[in-house]
């Protein structure tokens, strides 16, 4: 995808981490060589995370991220700092900011917390133009850069280090590049989002097709409703059918038994995060006990359809299958809610709208609290009875796609699926 439209979702994350009036705002200021964030000499300017998408020359697209002051005081300052030690869980690279009058108490914990989270972290000795005193080194063993945002001394060799560790770490996973060859033929079903702003594909849908042309293969793109005259017109058939997990039910019945099958919210699944982990989730809807908890986790806020597919249409399904009555919390935004540990089962979308560092961290805390996480996408095959199809084409589950027995939906259900 070009760099210049590349979504934030794919961008490696810089996060800019220090105390109050360190000069964290001058330095993005300064690396960006853009007036992106507010300077002031009144501590405690930068309140809530800033993000700016830019791009890092020689090396691309990435969103470089403000924080507030981690030693912010009070009731407000508080949230302050819990917001900006939020933004670890989507950080590639970390810059931790100092200046001369910098004790390293706050610094020394909060390189421990990178470290935990795995983040690449880069010291920044700022201000270097200011006299406030001898100069320490820091009690901690990573690479330190010199600066002064003013003169822009050791600007340039700070930028230099920062593009060659993103060269190093950043390895784009594909969506669907090596599941196709140049010259296949991929049909995609997109059913018109009535939460789409009118003209416009849903972004899983555009970074489909983008990457299906950039692997020189051809793409198809077709209504659920003209599925079926649209395969008869071709002379081959496709290599791959991908669809809304939302018409799986038609869209199975029409794609012939040889033509692999999948959906945009499968691939999310193994592109953001772990695909196995997430068919390993699916097991756990067999132990769900009536009144048991589910949460259903939304990366990003929008406004709910009457018929939302994570709010209504997959409680519906679920309790359908099993013939009990379930609770459901909804959670929307960047962050799982602190007490995971009472619910017995994640639902998790796509996670199209937040990059694979936070989609991991989601993981993780889940595999911590022992708690299944499983994705809208392999729920609703799992539970239609054609999940070993749909992960067919995927290299990484053919050893567990045996082992995946389709549930007796329609005997459940009187024989009748209800959509």
């Amino acid at each position: 995808m070009a760099s210049e439209t590349a979504p934030r979702s794919i961008r490696p994350h810089i996060g800019i981490f220090g105390r109050r009036n360190v000069g964290k705002s001058s330095l993005i200021n300064a690396l960006t060589d853009q007036e992106v964030a507010i300077v002031s000499d009144v501590p405690g300017t930068t309140t809530d995370p800033v993000f700016k998408a830019i791009e890092l020359l020689p090396f691309g697209p990435v969103v470089i991220v403000d924080t507030a002051g981690l030693d912010d005081v009070g009731f407000l300052g508080d949230l302050r700092k819990k917001k900006s030690l939020e933004i670890l869980h989507r950080c590639d690279v970390a810059l931790l900011v100092w200046d001369d009058r910098t004790d390293f108490s706050l610094e020394k914990e909060l390189l421990q917390i990178l470290e935990q989270e795995q983040v690449l972290t880069i010291g920044v000795h700022n201000k270097i133009d200011q006299n406030h005193g001898t100069h320490i080194n820091p009690p901690f063993p990573i690479p330190v850069f010199r600066t002064s945002t003013l003169n822009r001394e050791g600007i340039p060799e700070l930028k230099t280090a920062i593009v060659d560790l993103l060269k190093k770490v950043h390895q784009e996973k594909p969506l669907v590049r090596d599941l196709i060859k140049p010259g296949d033929l991929v049909v995609l079903v997109v059913p018109i989002d009535l939460g789409a702003p009118k003209g416009r594909l849903i972004l899983p849908q555009v970074q489909t097709i983008r990457e299906i042309l950039d692997a020189e293969g051809t793409a198809l793109i077709v209504k659920e409703r003209e599925l079926v005259e649209s395969l008869q017109k071709l002379h081959e058939a496709p290599r791959l059918v991908i669809t809304d997990s939302q018409v799986f039910h038609k869209v199975a019945g029409a794609v012939p038994p040889n033509v692999f099958l999948t959906s945009f919210s499968i691939l999310f699944a193994r592109y953001k995060g772990d695909l196995l982990t997430f068919i390993e989730g699916v097991r756990a809807v067999e132990q769900l006990q009536a009144f048991d908890r589910v949460l259903i986790a939304e990366a990003c806020s929008h406004h709910p359809l009457p018929d939302d597919i994570g709010r209504v249409k997959i409680p519906r399904w679920l309790q359908q299958r099993l013939g009990i009555n379930l609770r459901f919390d909804v959670v929307a935004g960047p962050n799982l809610p602190d007490d995971l540990a009472k619910y017995k089962l994640i639902i998790h979308c796509g996670g199209c709208m937040i990059n694979q560092k936070e989609m991991l961290y989601r993981l993780r805390r889940a595999r911590e609290n022992r708690i299944p996480i499983t994705n809208y996408g392999v729920l609703i095959a799992y539970l239609q009875g054609i999940l070993p199809r749909v992960i067919e084409i995927f290299p990484e589950a053919q050893n567990i796609r045996e082992e995946i027995h389709p549930p007796e939906v329609y005997r459940k259900l009187g024989g009748k699926w209800s959509v």
